[in-house]
Protein backbone atom coordinates (compact mmCIF):
# COMPACT_ATOMS: atom_id res chain seq x y z
CA UNK A 1 0.00 0.00 0.00
CA UNK A 2 1.21 3.46 -1.22
CA UNK A 3 1.29 6.38 1.42
CA UNK A 4 0.82 9.81 -0.04
CA UNK A 5 4.15 12.32 -0.11
CA UNK A 6 3.75 14.63 2.53
CA UNK A 7 6.25 17.30 2.02
CA UNK A 8 5.69 19.62 5.08
CA UNK A 9 6.17 15.78 7.22
CA UNK A 10 9.46 15.55 5.14
CA UNK A 11 10.43 19.30 6.58
CA UNK A 12 9.44 18.10 9.93
CA UNK A 13 11.65 15.06 9.82
CA UNK A 14 14.43 17.11 9.04
CA UNK A 15 13.94 19.58 11.41
CA UNK A 16 14.19 16.81 14.32
CA UNK A 17 17.17 15.20 12.34
CA UNK A 18 18.88 18.73 13.17
CA UNK A 19 17.47 18.65 16.37
CA UNK A 20 19.22 15.30 17.14
CA UNK A 21 22.19 15.46 16.08
CA UNK A 22 22.27 19.24 18.02
CA UNK A 23 21.60 17.51 21.11
CA UNK A 24 24.17 14.40 20.40
CA UNK A 25 26.53 13.97 23.10
CA UNK A 26 30.32 13.52 22.20
CA UNK A 27 31.22 10.15 22.18
CA UNK A 28 34.52 8.88 24.03
CA UNK A 29 36.95 9.37 21.01
CA UNK A 30 40.21 11.81 21.47
CA UNK A 31 42.52 13.62 18.91
CA UNK A 32 41.96 13.96 15.60
CA UNK A 33 39.16 11.36 15.60
CA UNK A 34 37.55 13.59 18.13
CA UNK A 35 38.08 16.95 15.81
CA UNK A 36 36.56 15.11 12.78
CA UNK A 37 33.30 14.27 14.57
CA UNK A 38 32.70 17.48 15.90
CA UNK A 39 33.29 18.69 12.20
CA UNK A 40 30.64 16.56 10.68
CA UNK A 41 28.02 17.23 13.56
CA UNK A 42 28.56 20.40 12.82
CA UNK A 43 27.66 19.60 8.64
CA UNK A 44 24.67 17.68 9.88
CA UNK A 45 23.21 20.34 11.93
CA UNK A 46 23.54 22.79 8.98
CA UNK A 47 22.59 20.62 6.45
CA UNK A 48 19.41 19.09 8.29
CA UNK A 49 18.55 23.01 9.92
CA UNK A 50 18.28 24.23 6.48
CA UNK A 51 16.41 21.61 5.24
CA UNK A 52 14.03 21.69 8.23
CA UNK A 53 13.64 25.64 7.48
CA UNK A 54 12.56 25.01 3.94
CA UNK A 55 9.02 25.95 2.59
CA UNK A 56 8.07 22.59 0.56
CA UNK A 57 5.74 23.14 -2.51
CA UNK A 58 4.98 19.83 -5.16
CA UNK A 59 3.63 21.15 -8.29
CA UNK A 60 3.55 18.91 -11.12
CA UNK A 61 4.94 16.13 -9.50
CA UNK A 62 8.51 18.38 -8.82
CA UNK A 63 8.99 19.19 -5.40
CA UNK A 64 10.77 22.00 -4.50
CA UNK A 65 12.44 23.05 -1.40
CA UNK A 66 12.34 27.19 -0.80
CA UNK A 67 15.01 28.33 1.66
CA UNK A 68 15.50 31.49 2.84
CA UNK A 69 19.48 31.68 3.56
CA UNK A 70 19.09 35.70 4.47
CA UNK A 71 19.75 36.01 8.84
CA UNK A 72 17.03 35.62 10.64
CA UNK A 73 17.25 39.25 12.08
CA UNK A 74 16.44 39.96 8.36
CA UNK A 75 14.06 37.53 7.65
CA UNK A 76 11.82 37.55 10.56
CA UNK A 77 11.05 34.56 12.40
CA UNK A 78 12.36 30.77 12.25
CA UNK A 79 15.74 30.16 13.05
CA UNK A 80 16.52 26.55 14.37
CA UNK A 81 18.76 26.78 17.48
CA UNK A 82 22.68 27.35 16.83
CA UNK A 83 25.14 25.08 16.14
CA UNK A 84 26.51 21.01 18.39
CA UNK A 85 29.41 22.71 20.35
CA UNK A 86 28.50 25.90 20.09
Amino acid sequence: MATEFDPRAMVARFRDRARAVRDRGMPPIEGADRQRFREQAQLDYMDFAMLGDAEPTVDGGILTLRIDLRPPDQRGAGATGGPPGA
